[in-house]
């Protein structure tokens, strides 16, 4: 039997990069898996990469090697899974934190393949090392051999006897506050992003929220019909809090302000208290500008924003904003540094001002795949974070919990973004993440709210996550 090699990857990432990072790990394949099938090339279309599964699904696999060398959603992922029957192991790389650019964004892939896997009954096993890291050639061949990933996950069942009185007001608190709201969705999420799928009855029943669905359409409508004055007030209101917006392109700030503007108006009308918007590729391929400040500006006016149009991190989101009465952030894990025991949650430019570091000048930003703006950029402020996900992991409800401390640090990358020190280790953090399957975005919000989400869970008799 022989061993399968693949390597997927998006153009809008690093290309160049990635191709490096593949060549290294084919230098490393050549060693542990010498005679593996599968081409060389990273493959960033769908088209090449179902030729490269068919080519595949020919041969008699001990094992399939995925390098995860960029970010992918997980559309290709799934079609790995149906095609192939032999064990998967996913291997993407950690970058530098440099400050500049997410070249890679790897570990969100294999986040993103994990969940995809586990709600089809599939296991994987995976590995985030760089390629010249000097375990990687041993971490590999004990995976070939058929040896697994450490379990790290702490799954409990809460009960509200073994909570504060405190703690189980709270959750009542936000259990009648969410009863009754509407939270809307803008479009439909991205193929390949199983994680923001949802059932409007399933979210009805669980948080008596109703979700109002309308078209991008509707969205860009509401952006052209934005009167001037709105515009100018939210380029002021943009320019004090990030410094001069002069050096952007100007028609693309325009169409991001009227995206806010239209987003506000649409919140105000349909009396959304959260949003949840397809924000790529369409904002800026067909309306010409950024979404991410526009979400991020709206949080801060107290109406949650979401990317990916991501129903349950935006009910993530209205949960944290009701416990902790101050704006949350819903961000992708993008780096876990196992020696250095640190992670990084990262999106664009999607976290609201409120989140800044002090020490350190907010300022305005493009997109660093799209090239448009408007994003906010800054690191996190230091302190004690809590950590939830709203999840259907598995196909089943469930809450993650955890907690940590936002270290006061460089910006890793660039756009808005938070080094943290996670409760416990913090490879533990991604074994229980990757062993569970969960989504790739994870609500953040400043104070300590575990025990007030352990009661929620209780209320809600749903099973939790220990993240940390």
């Amino acid at each position: 039997m022989t061993v399968g090699v693949i390597a997927l990857g998006r153009p809008t990432f690093d290309v160049e990069y990635a191709g490096e990072v593949a060549a290294e790990a084919f230098a490393i394949l050549d060693g542990v898996a010498p005679g593996f099938v599968g081409g060389r090339d990273v493959l960033f279309d769908a088209a090449s990469t179902s030729r490269a599964i068919d080519d595949l699904e020919q041969q008699d696999l001990s094992a399939l090697i995925v390098l995860q060398v960029t970010f992918t959603d997980a559309t290709m992922t799934a079609e790995l899974a149906t095609a192939i029957d032999a064990p998967l192991i996913f291997w993407a790389f950690p970058e530098d934190r440099t400050g500049a650019r997410l070249r890679l964004n790897g570990l969100c892939g294999i986040n993103l393949a994990a969940h995809a896997l586990r709600r089809r009954g599939r296991d994987l096993a995976y590995l985030y090392l760089r390629a010249h890291d000097r375990q990687a050639p041993d971490e590999l061949a004990r995976l070939l051999a058929g040896g697994t990933n450490v379990d790290r996950a702490a799954r409990i069942v809460p009960a509200a006897g073994e909570l504060s009185t405190s703690a189980l007001r709270a959750a009542e608190q936000v259990e009648e506050s969410l009863d009754g709201l509407r939270t809307g969705v803008i479009g439909d999420y991205p193929d390949g992003f199983d994680p923001c799928r949802y059932d409007v009855e399933a979210v009805r029943r669980l948080t008596g929220v109703t979700v109002d669905r309308i078209e991008l359409a509707d969205l860009f409508a509401a952006a052209d019909s934005v009167p001037p004055e709105t515009l100018t007030e939210a380029r002021g209101r943009a320019a004090t809090a990030l410094g001069p917006l002069d050096d952007l392109d100007q028609t693309a700030l325009d169409s991001s302000l009227r995206l806010y503007g239209g987003m506000r108006e649409l919140a105000g009308s349909r009396e959304w208290s959260g949003v949840a918007t397809r924000c790529w590729p369409e904002c800026f391929a067909e309306y010409g500008g950024a979404a991410c400040a526009p979400q991020a500006m709206l949080t801060d006016d107290g109406i949650p924003g979401m990317c990916e149009a991501d129903v349950y991190g935006n009910l993530t989101s209205l949960i944290l904003n009701e416990l902790a009465a101050e704006a949350p952030f819903v961000a992708d894990l993008v780096d876990i540094d196992a020696a250095g025991d640190t992670g990084v949650f990262w999106h664009c430019g999607l976290a609201p001002l409120s989140m800044a570091d002090p020490e350190i000048d907010p300022t305005p930003t493009v997109h660093s795949n799209r090239r448009k703006p408007l994003l906010h950029e800054f690191p996190l402020k230091p302190g004690r974070v809590t950590i939830c996900r709203l999840s259907q992991a598995g196909d089943a409800h469930k809450l993650v919990v955890g907690g940590g401390d936002m270290l006061a640090a460089p910006l890793p990358f660039s756009g808005t973004a938070g080094t943290i020190r996670f409760d416990k280790p913090a490879g533990d953090v991604l074994a229980t993440i990757m062993a569970e399957g969960l989504e790739h975005h994870y609500g953040i919000v400043y104070g300590e709210y575990e025990e007030e989400l352990l009661a929620l869970a209780a209320r809600w008799e749903l099973p939790v996550v220990n993240l940390t």
